[in-house]
């Protein structure tokens, strides 16, 4: 399908409190992941990889990072009529709310998308860890005659109260939609999947939020649907039995970046040995920001399934299945174990770093012989030497000025100071 049918919009999210700390200065998709990329740049690469081309970005809270990050990353010819563009929540005289929701951001923004010419819109969430080539979606959504498709992926009984989950007949076309089933509604929910997917015990269909629809369903579904304000909680439920609504099932991996405990495994999931979603694919990059930074300097250090990033200076004593970010400072003598280190933004000057050693502060980065376990480092730091933070089950879930406990991983707030001989254990 060309790149001229398809307009892709992907969600910005909204204020991200199950991410909190993480979004406490920056949107849901600005969110760092993988070391180097930011979470936007796994739907806007997927777009790049299926050959579409046009790509609105909504946008409303703490979006400045969002917006300069895509501004400076995707860059396309003049020639071509590709873009990524923010549309930002704006008050307008026939509306002065903010977006109330999925549906509504993109109805506020109808005017807007409907300036292109296309025949599907394919919308997209900001905040998902995934590969899929949207033109197998596209083609289904095409060739069933649908006027919606949702993209599924089968999941566990377990897992299935976590989701929406659609009830399919044996052509695909989906007949019903729970919201986050009771565990005693769940027998009544399974569809039928591939032979694969049930040895699995995967046979309950949960929406993965990513919806083709038809140009002029999507409109005339917003427009008459004034009071819904959510695309899975109120669009597809509503519009189930009066829609033709189809389930495409995704049968590889993707997870939902939702909370603090979803984040931290997808991204130490990355240094698996052969790890679910392949950074390595090069038939289907990973598209960011490109940076002039040096190659990583690492000294004395033993490594053991870790992601270094450019720019590193790393001379700890041992590093365990970590992912380390660009411009990483790390000083000898310590250990690291499952953890997060987000990086740096810039690098402190020789004399700044004299000046820190002088007066006993903290340099940026993470000192001399300190002991991490169970932690998210995020950006900017400034951790001292000697520090223990060993977070797990035996932490009660907490907050302060420097860091947060969730579901036993420490978050070290961006920009925090901890000081020299500093215990969190």
């Amino acid at each position: 399908m060309g790149p001229e049918r398809v307009i892709a919009v992907i969600m910005g999210g909204g204020a991200g409190t199950r991410l909190h700390p993480l979004t406490l200065y920056r949107a849901k998709p600005a969110v760092p992941i993988a070391g180097k990329y930011r979470l936007v740049d796994i739907p806007v690469s997927n777009c790049i990889n299926s050959n579409i081309q046009r790509m609105f970005v909504l946008t409303q809270f703490n979006s400045a990072s969002l917006n300069k990050h895509i501004k400076n990353t995707y860059h396309f010819s003049i020639f071509s009529k590709a873009f990524v563009d923010i549309l930002a929540a704006e008050q307008t005289p026939s509306n002065r709310s903010w977006f109330q929701g999925t549906a509504d951001a993109v109805r506020q923004s109808l005017h807007h998308i409907y300036d292109h010419a296309f025949d599907y819109v394919l919308i997209l969430s900001g905040d998902q860890l995934y590969q899929m080539n949207f033109q197998h979606l596209l083609e289904a959504h095409e060739s069933k005659e649908a006027d919606v498709t949702i993209a599924t992926i089968p999941v566990r009984e377990e897992e299935a109260p976590e989701f929406g989950i659609l009830k399919t007949g044996s052509d695909g076309f989906i007949e019903a939609f729970v919201e986050k089933p009771s565990p005693e509604l769940l027998p009544h929910w399974s569809s039928e999947v591939s032979e694969e997917m049930k040895r699995a015990g995967r046979t309950y269909l949960a929406s993965m939020g990513i919806y083709v629809f038809s140009r002029k369903v999507l409109y005339e579904t917003l427009t008459t649907l004034l009071q819904a304000t959510d695309f899975g909680k109120e669009i597809i439920p509503l519009s189930v039995g009066k829609l033709r609504m189809y389930s495409f099932a995704h049968e590889t991996y993707w997870s939902d970046i939702g909370n603090i405990r979803s984040f931290y495994e997808s991204n130490l999931s990355l240094t698996d040995e052969v790890p679910a979603f392949n950074l390595f694919d090069s038939q289907n990059p990973v598209y960011t920001h490109p940076r002039n930074l040096p190659p990583a300097k690492i000294s004395g250090t033993a490594i053991h399934s870790c992601i270094l990033a450019e720019g590193s200076i790393i001379l700890a004593d041992r590093l365990e299945r970590c992912v380390i970010g660009t411009r990483s400072r790390i000083g000898k003598g310590t250990r690291i174990y499952n953890s997060y280190v987000m990086g740096n933004d810039y690098y402190q000057s020789l004399e700044s770093l004299a000046e820190s050693h002088t007066l006993g502060i903290p340099a940026m980065g993470i000192g001399n012989n300190c002991y991490i376990k169970n932690a998210i480092i995020d950006k900017n730091c400034f951790i001292g030497n000697d520090v223990h933070i060993e977070a797990g089950p035996h932490l009660p879930d907490q907050e302060t000025q420097s860091y947060v406990i969730r579901n036993g991983i420490a978050v070290i707030k961006k920009g925090a100071v901890i000081p020299h001989k500093f215990k969190l254990q």
